[in-house]
């Protein structure tokens, strides 16, 4: 059996095909009855022409063909005579998989995004999930084609992990709610993790990266892509408690190779939809966010700038009146900041380096001004920033150092520490949060719609 994808690439020659699908819409005539099939192949359906005069259709069968139902069709492929598509299939039989009702809630009307999150798991039936699927899957692809194309090594990091690479304590236990807190209630003294399944203190991962590092010190090359959560209670547009990474780590590369390989990679993945999925892209352009094929095009064609973070603060500093939040030396650069970088200043991407090491994490490569780290924000017009990455700190002293700035306990890293002592060499890597690509890519509005469950705070339904 073809998919309908397939089918509707074929010339009207009058073959014989056998389709199956959901039923999008029926319109019935005097004589005829039209139905719209669709099976999530391609955006477009497939019309089916069912002629109620010769009787091939019986009428009760008929009558159980409305919207929602699954139906399996056997019929011959020709021209079609009316308007909107090239082909249909006039219908020598039709058979009933699954019956639907009145109460099935994708009725051919508008539904809202906020009423389609309610029905998550029907929501991918509608044209503009359907496609956000297709995109997601073929975009997952694109980034094991870059990687496995160039040279890595794809790593499966642990989901549960002792560690916490970010440093912000933004980790799920087996529940958000304070164990120690609550323990200390009734024991002074806390909880005796030792007693714990693991013996320790355990958390989903917030990041793959420092167990990516370890691969990068043997195989040079590797990637994780895989589910990360952080237990942050953000209720915006732009968080979700579980989201997927692609995280690549490379050794003997400082943060100028670092750069090249990332923007290399966001190039490939943009040019790859856009080659790929052209019918999908053309109904976001469309519907969703007008302009978003031209602004993924001058993505692909556009050499990203580079700048250092105290060069565009220096460039905010110029209209600092017109921003919610005033940009000074040594703050996090607010998306409003990324978006003026982006689309006011340069007219393109912005590769920002060199923050200020207040605001990055531990790894990051100390500059020798001993203010600033080897750190790099990639920021694209319309979002903001879209990759963070930097070169690693490969000196031990620094590193630790580091830590202890920061008070945390170099025992719980000392497997980390050993690549400093065991052959210590330049690398880098960087992040990529996948739902932030995919809603790039789309132009969907909130990041609770490119995912297929979105996990939020207060919400785990489905």
């Amino acid at each position: 059996m073809h998919s309908l994808k397939e089918i509707l690439s074929f010339q009207p020659d009058g073959r014989t095909l056998t389709a199956s699908g959901w039923v999008r819409t029926k319109r019935d005539g005097k004589n005829v009855c039209f139905i719209a099939l669709n099976d999530g192949s391609c955006m477009s359906n497939l019309q089916v022409v069912v002629d109620k005069e010769n009787g091939s259709v019986p009428a009760e069968t008929l009558a159980r063909c409305g919207t929602g139902a699954a139906l399996t069709v056997t019929g011959k492929l020709l021209p079609s005579e009316g308007g909107g598509q090239e082909a249909e299939l006039r219908a020598d039989s039709v058979t009933v998989l699954g019956d639907t009702s009145e109460a099935y809630p994708l009725q051919k009307k508008h539904h809202s995004v906020e009423f389609l999150r309610e029905i998550a798991h029907l929501r991918a039936r509608t044209n503009t999930f359907a496609a956000v699927a297709r995109i997601r899957s073929a975009m997952s692809y694109a980034i094991h084609t870059f990687f496995q194309q160039n040279g890595f090594f794809y790593v499966h990091t642990p989901i549960i992990t002792a560690n916490d690479c970010e440093g912000a304590g933004q980790m799920f236990q087996v529940t958000t709610l304070d164990l120690d807190a609550v323990a200390k209630k009734a024991l002074p003294e806390g909880i005796d993790y030792s007693q714990d399944f693991f013996g320790k203190k355990a958390n989903l991962t917030v990041s793959g990266q420092l167990s990516a590092e370890t691969y990068a010190c043997a195989l040079s090359r590797v990637y994780t892509f895989g589910p990360t959560f952080r237990a942050e209670n953000s209720n915006t547009t732009r968080h979700l408690a579980e989201f997927w990474m692609i995280e690549p780590e490379i050794a003997f590369c400082d943060l100028e190779g670092n750069m090249e390989i990332a923007e290399a990679f966001i190039k490939f993945i943009l040019k790859y939809v856009l080659e790929n999925c052209r019918e999908d892209m053309e109904f976001f352009d469309a519907r969703i966010q007008k302009g978003v094929i031209e602004t993924i095009r001058q993505v692909i064609e556009k050499p990203f700038v580079r700048i250092t973070y105290t060069e565009a603060v220096g460039e905010l500093e110029k209209a600092a009146a017109s921003f919610e939040f005033k940009p000074v030396w040594g703050c996090d650069l607010q998306t409003e900041h990324e978006k003026y970088l982006t689309e006011k200043v340069f007219n393109g991407p912005v590769i920002v380096t060199d923050y200020p090491k207040e605001i990055k994490a531990f790894y990051m490569k100390q500059n020798d001004d001993g203010k600033t780290v080897r750190a790099m924000d990639i920021l694209v017009p319309r979002l903001g920033e879209i990759i963070g990455g930097s070169e690693r700190e490969s000196d031990f002293g620094k590193l630790t150092a580091r830590m202890k700035e920061l008070g945390l306990n170099e025992k719980d890293y000392d497997w980390y520490l050993d690549l400093r002592r065991f052959g210590t060499v330049a690398h880098s890597g960087f992040g990529l949060g996948f739902e932030r690509l995919i809603l790039y890519v789309t132009g969907m509005a909130n990041i609770r719609d490119v995912i297929p469950y979105p996990r939020t705070v207060k919400n785990a339904e489905f």
